[in-house]
């Protein structure tokens, strides 16, 4: 359904390719990176943000609302025991009912990352001691 492909040399800079886009993670300064891009939190939060945002005008558009602006905030955090919670705020340009708005919290909670993050999807490591092919 969705794959990317990232190579490291040095540094925390990262190179990523998802189909044809290049992408760029690194770390923020103070964590020794040189901030040329998103950190990985950044960027878990950035899919979810897009996920959000695109199911939303989806099912706007299927509805034929309008909804204007979509605005999605997105605020990873992690308290003294250690647990972890992302905040999320969505506002909207339009004008919107409270039923309108009632359905559109309900589509948040519905989205296809918000289900993959809150569910803990399994992952499967597989570690080489040689370099893949690059048509992996």
């Amino acid at each position: 359904m969705a794959s990317v492909h990232l190579q490291s040399s040095t540094g925390y800079g990262q190179q990523i390719q998802a189909r044809t886009h290049q992408l760029r993670a690194d770390e923020p300064l103070d964590n020794g990176g040189t901030d040329s891009g998103p950190a990985p939190y950044e960027l878990l939060l950035a899919g979810l943000a897009a996920c959000t945002s695109l199911t939303l005008r989806m099912y706007a558009d299927r509805k034929q609302w309008e909804l204007g602006m979509i605005d999605v905030r997105l605020r990873f955090s992690r308290d003294d025991q250690g647990q972890e919670k992302i905040d999320r705020t969505v506002a909207f340009g339009a004008a919107l009912s409270e039923e309108q708005i009632a359905r559109l919290a309900e589509i948040c909670e519905k989205t296809p990352v918000t289900k993959t993050i809150r569910q803990g999807t399994p992952i499967a490591t597989v570690l080489q001691r040689t370099r893949l092919d690059a048509s992996s």
